[in-house]
């Protein structure tokens, strides 16, 4: 069973989708346009999203260029266009699948199964190490120096985030948009949620371990330095 987001314009084609997704056991939810999509996605986890490119108000492809700048989740392009390259450039362009319409609701099962099926191996796999800690992003838990971080859901996300990308100086703005799905925001919502986390890494702003903060730039997180003995 899975979380699905149907994204698709036609009524009838919308029903049929909704009915075949809910007998097959997956929670559907359903939207008619590319901004409510967005706004679901950024409000609801879902495990997959079925997206149709013919939407009345935004083209689905710039749909799908939009869902990958706040997302990862899984994307199934369902379209009644078959042009080659427009799929390879919709592949290349993030997007885990392709259906041209009209398909079976086999075919979509199928598909469907494989695209979950490689999303979850990937995420189960997802162990993050950096220095002493290690974040298992599938089960939400830290560790740092062996014992557990009591993180909220917010400071499990930023350090698993900035974990993924050890000795990466990472933007406000990027932080923003990825962790908070944000597009703007206030700086101070960052630098308080950073100051939680480094209390609970045992560190501070002024003697960082592992959070480190160029200023105007944005912010790291490196496994802390060893002095080598004289």
């Amino acid at each position: 069973m899975a979380s699905v987001l149907v994204v698709e314009d036609d009524q009838f084609v919308r029903s049929a989708l909704i009915r075949h997704l809910s007998e097959a056991s997956h929670t559907v939810r359903s939207v008619g346009t590319a901004l409510e999509a967005l706004r679901e996605v950024a409000q609801v986890g879902f495990d997959v999203v079925i997206l149709d490119l013919g939407l009345p108000d935004l083209d689905g492809s710039e749909a799908l260029k939009m869902l990958r700048g706040i997302t990862d989740v899984p994307v199934i392009i369902a379209t009644a266009r078959d042009d080659e390259a427009e799929i390879v450039r919709l592949l290349n362009d993030g997007a885990d699948d392709y259906l041209v319409k009209p398909f079976s609701v086999e075919h979509l099962s199928a598909r469907l199964a494989a695209v979950l099926r490689r999303s979850r191996t990937a995420e189960a796999s997802q162990v993050l190490s950096v220095g002493g800690l290690r974040i298992d992003v599938q089960r939400r838990e830290a560790v740092l120096d062996g014992t557990a971080l009591d993180l909220t859901r917010r400071e499990f996300d930023l350090l698993a985030f900035l974990a993924a990308r050890p000795g990466v100086v990472v933007a406000r703005r990027e932080l923003l948009a990825e962790v908070w799905q944000q597009a703007y925001g206030d700086d101070q919502t960052i630098d308080v949620h950073l100051s939680w986390l480094r209390r609970k890494l045992g560190e501070t702003a002024a003697n960082p371990r592992y959070l480190h903060t160029l200023r105007g730039v944005g912010v790291k997180l490196e496994p802390p330095h060893t002095e080598l003995p004289v």
